[in-house]
């Protein structure tokens, strides 16, 4: 089933050039996003599912639907790393 995720709210995101530096004041961490998950990052806005996030990261980057994976797994170590979230079902 399809989920979305959004981003928490009160983090200090600064572009660099190859990708984000995130600081979690809640938590008192810093997060190095690389580009990939930078993208996949600003895509969770809570409207689009993660399957529609997937499907626009693999075009953006012209990569092949075996890249899924990987991809998937950003979902979940920005997950754990307190970046995004995914609301209760």
């Amino acid at each position: 089933m399809p989920k979305t995720y959004s981003r928490v709210p009160d983090l200090d995101v600064h572009e660099v050039p190859d990708g984000y530096v995130v600081y979690h004041s809640t938590k008192d961490s810093v997060s190095y996003l690389n580009k990939t998950a930078a993208i996949v990052f600003e895509f969770c806005d809570g409207k689009l599912s993660d399957d529609d996030i997937v499907q626009r990261v693999l075009k953006l980057f012209d990569t092949p639907d075996s890249s899924r994976g990987e991809i998937e797994a950003c979902f979940e170590q920005l997950t754990k790393e307190g970046l995004i979230q995914s609301p209760a079902m």
